[in-house]
């Protein structure tokens, strides 16, 4: 019977001869954490803009419909009230959803920012790695060549 040849000690000779640099996968690591952070970081600041204009916007509508809603003597009063509510709540609306939109301009445009530097960031961490580990690929060819 064939006895199969063991190629655990082949591959563990052939993986020790090819540096890994663990400083380039921290280096990505950290770089990736720190994206999450400050995106995080965008989307919290936009979600407490946009709670607090909701709680704004409600509180207005609030106090508007409290004027609503006491008597009036004419009945032509509660048409002009009625009236009066739908213009400012339009008003209101126009004014809120403006607000809405420059908090959504805000995070798209720190997000852009935020990826674009990070993308540059990237890359160049690639590039020294790269750089680092063909030095070493062919440090290594050159020392197996050596000793064959």
């Amino acid at each position: 019977m064939a006895k199969t040849q063991d190629f655990t000690a082949v591959f563990k000779d052939m993986m020790g001869s090819f540096p890994v640099d663990t400083k380039a996968v921290e280096d990505a690591f950290k770089t990736h954490t720190s994206l999450a952070e400050k995106l995080s970081g965008v989307a919290i600041d936009a979600a407490q803009k946009s709670t607090d204009l909701s709680a704004k916007w409600a509180q207005d509508t609030l106090n508007k419909l409290a004027s609503i809603s006491k008597a009036k003597t004419e009945p032509a009063d509660y048409a002009k009230a009625a009236t009066d509510f739908a213009s400012a709540t339009a008003e209101a609306a126009s004014e809120h959803m403006a607000a809405f939109a420059e908090i959504a301009k805000k995070v798209q445009t720190e997000t852009l920012e935020l990826m674009l530097s990070t993308g540059k960031t990237v890359s160049e961490d690639f590039s020294a790695a790269a750089k680092k580990a063909t030095a070493d690929v062919t440090a290594a060819a050159k020392k197996a060549s050596a000793a064959a």
